[in-house]
């Protein structure tokens, strides 16, 4: 059976650049290359997120992208910090101290002496003769204060009943409900062509929910004193991105999963998307992750790593006292680490006859995804031999499917680009390398942590919807944070650019997307511009079949026009279908050859050999 093309049909999500959709996002990095009409876009898109008036472009701007870490999620300049200190005691100079029955611990040191001040036992005077551990609450200031967090004033919460979910599930719900809602096409017309089972969820995120109403409320409760509530287990689980998507969003009974491969995440679900569609297994399959890990915790603990570019080492690069927040994240010039973000992205995958018959808009196409492991290694977060194979792999993917020359002439990378020493290195000669084996004399590469931070899991649908706009405006964001490339970046066959790169739409007709995460985590994905799609429609379906898509496409093209220019006024719609259709379970009617479910239309076939007819 021939593969069916993956087509992306839609896209949304948001990130420090603002929504993805409508390419508003990718606008915001290529802002200085649009004219006064396109740029006025993106200043309403952003002040609707923002609650700005769209005249304040200094306010604006200067609220979005890499910048230093806002208030709303914690002040850096007085993170919370506790200290633990030891009151010293003795017989003949104890502590004494008055506590409720509340307050007492369960068991009492053997040093405490506890004497009830009142008939109903509510409080108690405690005498110490002994040391006394005290936590004492306080503030410090963050060696790093920079972050590629979503715009100024922007509450991905405020648009849904959001109540005690995690940061990073208010934003899931956004993300996949613009992706959603971008398509033109309404979701319960794509369900009712499809068996329920045609359809598939992947998505999650590369650390789980880790604010206090995930699992950082979970795993630091006891130690506060504080007592576990029974939804934050439960929404901290890396799951929840799908779980959410299915329940509350799309309303699904098909497949469903979440893949977790560090800063690769993004395209390891995409992966399975894509396979599920090429195999014809699946007809339409939603892909997405988001990570909001943007608190204290996680800033530490890559802090202590040295992954983290710091305020200190950031200004000791410029020759400055005061660090340049704005430049903290500096892919392939001299560079002192990367800089955390948060983001979620969302992309909508259709097989190629269902999106002809449904008139979808297509905005690019998926045919591979690679993934591989970095065999032996010394250290498990350093970089090795995977990543070579999978770049290769998707370059000459690209190669057998639209040619040498479209390849040599026509492409662009999507760099991993992390902005630490040793990426730089690393990956530009794996650029390099395959750019010389491929014939490429000039690759262009786009590095999007430069604009938006590393958003870790999310990290390659940042790249992916950064890609899609570049096949649209032709246009290839520059690396506009770097004085100059390295010294010891291998760039020879390599275009890295400090401006914006003008390659028209005939020059960007197919991008590579790379990631190489943590623990030999690489993955390199082939995206081909909508024009190659044209192209393949034209060989693959009679001019009758395109005549009546294009017919219905100007429909879905007018709908889609619709709930963007909504959405640019900042009336966004979360789906959020909490307790609404809920399926009776005791209606559901079985039989050997399918199962009808109550509140769709089609029924699910079963009886398939999955591949094995022939046993």
């Amino acid at each position: 059976m021939k593969s069916k093309l993956p087509l992306v049909v839609g896209f949304g999500g948001y990130n420090s650049a603002g929504r993805s959709s409508g390419h508003r996002a990718y606008e915001r990095t290529i802002y200085e290359s649009l004219n006064g009409e396109q740029r006025s876009k993106v200043l309403q898109s952003l002040a609707g997120l923002m609650g700005l008036d769209a005249s304040d472009e200094d306010a604006i701007l200067s609220g979005t992208l890499v910048r230093k870490i806002e208030s709303n999620l914690f002040d850096p300049d007085q993170a919370p910090l506790a200290k633990n200190v030891v009151l010293n005691a003795s017989e003949s100079d104890p502590i004494t101290f008055e506590a409720t029955s509340k307050q007492l611990p369960e068991n009492l040191p053997p040093s405490w002496k506890v004497k009830a001040l009142d008939a109903d036992n509510k409080r108690f005077e405690v005498t110490v003769q002994g040391d006394l551990p005290v936590r004492v609450d306080t503030a410090s200031e963050m060696s790093v204060k920079a972050a590629g967090q979503l715009p100024s004033g922007f509450d991905p919460g405020a648009y849904y009943r959001s109540q005690n979910h995690p940061r990073g599930l208010k934003m899931s719900v956004m993300g996949a409900s613009d992706a959603i809602l971008s398509m033109g096409i309404d979701w319960a017309e794509v369900i009712n062509k499809i068996d329920p089972n045609d359809v598939a969820v992947y998505s999650t995120s590369a650390m789980s929910q880790v604010d206090h109403y995930g699992f950082g409320g979970v795993f630091s409760a006891r130690n506060l004193g504080q007592r576990v509530t029974s939804k934050q287990l439960a929404l901290g689980l890396g799951s929840m991105p799908a779980d959410f998507t299915n329940a509350y969003v799309l309303g699904s009974l098909g497949a469903t999963g979440a893949v977790a491969g560090a800063c690769a995440t993004f395209l390891y679900n995409l992966r399975w998307g894509v396979e599920e569609i090429r195999s014809g297994r699946r007809k339409v399959v939603v892909v997405g992750v988001s990570e909001a890990p943007i608190v204290p915790e996680v800033l530490d603990g890559y802090a202590a790593m040295s992954a983290l570019a710091t305020d200190e080492e950031i200004a000791r690069l410029d020759g400055l006292k005061e660090a340049n927040l704005r430049r903290a994240s500096r892919p392939f010039g001299n560079n002192c680490g990367f800089t955390l973000a948060e983001s979620c992205q969302y992309a909508v995958l259709m097989a190629d006859d269902l999106a002809l018959e449904l008139g979808a808009n297509v905005y690019g196409a998926v045919p591979g995804v690679f993934v591989n492991a970095d065999g032996y290694k010394k250290s498990i977060s350093s970089p090795g031999a995977g990543n070579y194979i999978t770049l290769s792999k998707a370059v000459a993917l690209a190669r057998t499917m639209v040619g040498e020359d479209v390849v040599r002439n026509s492409s662009f990378v999507q760099a991993h680009g992390s902005s630490t020493p040793q990426n730089r290195t690393t990956e530009s000669k794996i650029f390099n390398d395959v750019a010389q084996a491929f014939g490429i004399e000039s690759w262009p590469v786009a590095a999007i942590k430069s604009y938006v931070g590393h958003s870790l899991g999310p990290a390659s649908g940042d790249q992916l919807v950064s890609a899609l706009g570049i096949f649209d405006y032709g246009i290839l964001p520059g690396i506009k944070t770097i004085d100059g490339v390295a010294n010891d970046v291998f760039a020879d066959r390599l275009n890295l650019s400090k401006t914006d790169v003008n390659l028209g739409q005939e020059g960007a007709k197919v991008g590579f997307l790379n990631s190489k995460g943590f623990g030999g985590n690489n993955a390199s994905a082939t995206v081909l511009a909508p024009s190659l799609v044209s192209d393949y429609f034209e060989r693959h379906y009679s001019k009758d079949e395109l005549s009546r898509y294009y017919d219905r496409r100007e429909e879905t093209l007018a709908r889609s026009a619709k709930y963007l220019e909504q959405a640019d006024k900042g009336e966004l719609k979360a789906i959020y279908e909490f307790g609404n259709n809920i399926v009776d379970e005791s209606k559901i009617e079985i039989t050997q050859d399918a199962i009808r479910v109550p509140g769709y239309k089609n029924e699910i076939a079963l009886g398939g050999a999955e591949g094995f007819d022939d046993f």
